[in-house]
């Protein structure tokens, strides 16, 4: 039997150069999104308390019960 020869040739690619991407360290990924919940909290407890008050001024109270409720979660100490 005839042994097979194997021949590489090498062609200059001529597309667009990738670049490796750096993965992520745990540490930065899971601070950033402690610091984004933290935030989202921060705000929707916010907007909650904007509209109890409002409630209050306006003296519905069926919407600042139902309000009340809600902010329960946000502060269970």
């Amino acid at each position: 039997m005839k042994k097979e020869k194997l021949v590489y040739r090498y062609y200059r690619y001529e597309g667009e150069v990738l670049q490796a991407k750096r993965e992520i360290s745990f540490e930065l990924k899971l601070s950033s999104r402690l610091l984004l919940d933290e935030i989202c909290f921060s705000w929707n407890k916010e907007k909650l308390e904007t509209a109890i008050n409002s409630s209050i001024d306006t003296g519905n109270k069926e919407e600042f019960l139902k309000l009340s409720e809600l902010y329960k979660h946000f502060v269970w100490e």
